[in-house]
């Protein structure tokens, strides 16, 4: 399993409606999530529009090519996209995939590492 954590920037003015939006994603979405291996997946965001992601998966190219091939994802990023600073891409590519420098579990199950 892949833990995955990313960074991308709202733009301020919009992170109200950002926020709105989020509080109710379409049904058809939520379930393109799921279908394609994206699980416990979250946002954070910060009043300065900070986003950080997390989510697991069990390929990350799976689960993107996945999302990549549903209809309901292309409607989605189109219309997430404008509310992001310095997007490269759609934000479910264009984001910044941050490394994993600790894992309490894993070092539980093995203090040497």
């Amino acid at each position: 399993m892949e833990r995955v954590c990313f960074q991308l920037q709202v733009r301020p003015e919009r992170l109200a409606e950002y926020r709105r939006r989020h509080a109710a994603v379409w049904p058809d979405m939520l379930q393109a999530l799921s279908d394609t291996g994206w699980r416990n997946y979250s946002l954070f965001v910060r009043d300065d529009g900070l986003l950080i992601g997390y989510f697991e998966t069990d390929s990350l190219e799976a689960s993107l090519a996945g999302m990549a091939a549903t209809g309901v994802n292309a409607r989605w990023q189109a219309e997430m996209a404008p509310f992001f600073v310095a997007l490269d891409g759609a934000p479910d590519t264009g984001f910044l995939r941050l490394t994993e420098v600790f894992h309490l579990q894993s070092q539980l199950a093995d203090p040497q590492g």
